[in-house]
């Protein structure tokens, strides 16, 4: 099965070299979708063996999600694994990821970072406890993290659903209807190098927490 492997990014020259060098150490396609960045994002990039796609404006990482899994679908990619540019993420669990997901038959694959909840504040931490609590009772599936940005995506899976958000919602829309397309939702436990990630996010605690909420409650009726 073909894996590629997706990094939408914002502003984030800073972190976002280090993060595909360590994923480019596994040998899988990767392309990183700019979001409208203002600093050296792209720039960042030169010289590494990946593709580099731009929005000329900021649309969301939602929006940066399409983007690229409609290049991964178009490139024939079976697989998709993301991971967020600003370093939470650990790239060694990749392979873990990928191998778990493909054995499982799993329409998405959740890198679960439930053990650290503790480290997170406010709302991040009262809506990954309520929200896989929610989830959990109306899908049947053992998801233990729904905010995590670090999972792996079957291609049948996004060619068989319209995606309509384009902020961080988008993936509680994915997990939503994954469930409701009949594919199979995953959770695997991988601690994240920063479990909260307050200093490098672009999440607005009320605001996208609020939006997550709506989706959510949208594909429960």
């Amino acid at each position: 099965m073909a894996v590629c492997i997706l990094i939408p990014a914002y502003n984030a020259e800073e972190t976002l070299r280090s993060v595909v060098e360590e994923c480019l150490i596994h040998g899988l396609p990767l392309v990183v979708v700019d979001d409208g960045s203002t600093d050296g994002t792209a720039e960042s990039l030169a010289g590494l063996p990946l593709t580099v796609l731009k929005h000329p404006v900021n649309c969301g990482k939602g929006a940066a999600l399409k983007t690229g899994f409609a290049w991964a679908l178009a490139q024939g990619y079976d697989g998709i694994v993301t991971l967020d540019a600003d370093g939470q993420h650990d790239p060694v669990a990749i392979p873990h990821v990928v191998e778990t997901a493909l054995r499982g038959n799993f329409g998405i694959l959740l890198a679960s970072r439930h053990t650290q909840f503790e480290q997170m504040a406010g709302l991040r931490k009262f809506w990954n406890r309520f929200g896989v609590w929610c989830l959990r009772r109306r899908t049947g599936f053992e998801i233990h993290d729904s905010q995590s940005g670090f999972r792996f995506y079957q291609a049948d899976l996004l060619r068989s659903v319209e995606l309509e958000n384009n902020g961080y919602d988008l993936e509680m829309e994915l997990l939503m209807k994954c469930w409701r397309a009949g594919f199979s939702i995953g959770s695997m436990p991988v601690a994240a190098r920063v479990a909260d990630g307050r200093s490098t996010s672009h999440f607005k605690p009320v605001q996208d927490t609020w939006s997550i909420c709506k989706i959510f409650l949208k594909q429960m009726v």
